[in-house]
């Protein structure tokens, strides 16, 4: 059986679209042993899918805010322990 790992939805609000917020989180993922991908939304929010082991996991978001803390507003995380789905982290 595959071995579980954490993983993360977290969806960005504020002045996160047009800023470079996705390419911004695809450098910080390479910091780190994460999968998973970065999308805009129709909304105007970011959504961010990550998964790992839960401090890479915890260390990749808290860089990604970091990096980018002066465009969010608000944060919605849900976490929860699943078989790995991604392979490397890429933009979408």
């Amino acid at each position: 059986m595959p071995p579980s790992v954490v993983h993360l939805s977290v969806h960005f609000s504020g002045h996160v679209q047009g800023v470079g917020f996705r390419q911004a989180t695809l450098q910080v993922a390479k910091e780190y042993e994460v999968a998973g991908f970065v999308m805009n939304l129709t909304d105007g929010r970011v959504r961010l899918e990550v998964e790992g082991a839960s401090e890479a996991v915890e260390a990749f978001v808290a860089g990604v805010l970091d990096r980018l803390h002066g465009h969010v507003r608000n944060i919605e995380r849900v976490q929860q322990i699943r078989v790995a789905q991604f392979q490397g982290f890429a933009l979408r």
